[in-house]
Formats: structure tokens, C-alpha cells, sequence
């Protein structure tokens, strides 16, 4: 329907249109928050029906949020049932953890000498308020300063296709790292590695700022593995060996 006199539809038909993308945003955001801090567990069967009533949102906006979390791969449809959590597997942790090591410290190394070392500092502090293993609210708050601090040194490094694939992967790290997390602090030990790559990346030394940057993703790596292989209740979120192995349930 258009308006005879400007060819554009009515004001009251734009007014009614014009709030679902924002209500999809809204769906997508929150849903996709739950999966990432895992207080939607990897495996579990979701409906439209449950998220709607959850998050008190209509059936469009869910349904177009899941679309673009399917496209993500943060769920898999199951027909005629709705959709389930993609599991975190082991391979899914190699891949990760492989690609960061490709990248982060060779952006470590682009990036000494050119850092923002106030910003970086000013990160660094939000890190140090640590969390507390078991609440939710305090490790998601670690983990987002923690991601901003290695987004800010990709940015630094002054490759935007770089920024992006570290930022993108750092997404991913961050539902690892919920698991990870979870049996032990380990905020002391991140905090101790900041300072040293931060004063690495002020004076500008590239070298160390690659191989601290290196270690600190190895050391990630373990503590992921290590909280999967010895947590019974952990090893049941990541039960496969590849993304073939996931089955229904």
C-alpha cells in the first residue's frame, strides 16, 4: 500500500513495520548470549515456542534470530522438532586454538610499538577485578575485558581483515572459555601475562611480545582440555571427537 501523493507506504504501516528488525537484533543478541556463556548448554534442544516464552519476544523475531544463530553455528535444526546447541567437540577446540596461534601472535608482533598502551592498561584493570568460578555475571564481565584487551592489540597491529579474523575467533573462544573457566581461577596467572605483553608492546619489542602472546594461548589451551578431560560434568558438553560424532538425543 502507498500513499497517493508521495508513493510511500502510510505512516502507520512504516510504524508497524519498522520495529522487527530491531526486535530480531534483540532476539539474536540475547539468545545468542545465553549459548555463548553457556547458560544455554551445548546439546540442549531448543523450540521457538520455549524461547519465546523466555525471553517474552514473538514468534518472527525468534524465528529469524535462529535463522542467523543456524548461519553462525551456534544451533542445527532438527526436523519437525525445533533446533539444538551445537556441541563444543575436541576438534572444534584444536581448530580454535590453531587459528589463534596463527594469528594473534603475528598481530602481537605487527602491533608492538603502535599499541595504546593507556587503553590497553585501562583493559587490563577490568581484568584484574577478576571473577568468581560458579557466577555467571562476574565471568562473563572477565571474559568480555579479556577479549577487548586481545581485539585491541589485533586492531593495533593495523591489518582490519586481521582485527576481524581475531575478533571472530575470539567470539568463538569465549564458550570455550565459559567451560574453561568454570573449575578454577585462573585470572591471577591472565592478568600476570597482560602486564608482561602490555610492557612488551610499549617498549616495542616484538619478540617478546610475539612469544608471551604465544604462551598465553597455549596456556589457554590447557586449561580448556584440562577442565573438559577432568570435570565429568564439563566433558558431558563436549562429547565428540568432530562435529560427525554429535547425534540426537
Amino acid at each position: 500500500m502507498t500513499h497517493p501523493h508521495n508513493g510511500k507506504p502510510p505512516a502507520e504501516l512504516r510504524a508497524a513495520v519498522r520495529p522487527i528488525p530491531l526486535l530480531s537484533d534483540r532476539a539474536y543478541e540475547r539468545i545468542r548470549h545465553e549459548i555463548i556463556t553457556c547458560a544455554i548448554a551445548p546439546g540442549t534442544e531448543i523450540s521457538e515456542a520455549q524461547l519465546c516464552a523466555h525471553f517474552k519476544l514473538g514468534k518472527a523475531p525468534v524465528r529469524m534470530a535462529l535463522n542467523r544463530l543456524s548461519h553462525d553455528g551456534l544451533v542445527r535444526a532438527i526436523p519437525r522438532r525445533g533446533y539444538r546447541v551445537t556441541v563444543i567437540t575436541l576438534q572444534d577446540i584444536h581448530d580454535v586454538f590453531e587459528l589463534r596461534l596463527m594469528l594473534e601472535p603475528a598481530a602481537a608482533r605487527m602491533a608492538a610499538g603502535k599499541v595504546d598502551a593507556q587503553r590497553l592498561r585501562a583493559l587490563d584493570e577490568v581484568c584484574r577485578a577478576a571473577y568468581q568460578p560458579g557466577d555467571a555475571k562476574s565471568t562473563s564481565r572477565f571474559l568480555d575485558a579479556n577479549k577487548a584487551f586481545h581485539v585491541e592489540i589485533a586492531r593495533a597491529a593495523g591489518n582490519t581483515r586481521l582485527a576481524e579474523a581475531v575478533e571472530q575467533l575470539l567470539d568463538e573462544m569465549t564458550r570455550l572459555l565459559h567451560l574453561g573457566l568454570g573449575p578454577r581461577n585462573r585470572s591471577q596467572e591472565m592478568q600476570r601475562e597482560h602486564r608482561a605483553l602490555v610492557k612488551a608492546l610499549e617498549r616495542g619489542d616484538s619478540g617478546t611480545a610475539e612469544r608471551i602472546c604465544r604462551e598465553q594461548i597455549e596456556a589457554a589451551r590447557g586449561m580448556v582440555l584440562s577442565a573438559i578431560l577432568s570435570s565429568s560434568s564439563v566433558m558431558n558438553l563436549a562429547i565428540g571427537i568432530n562435529a560427525g560424532t554429535e547425534k540426537p538425543r
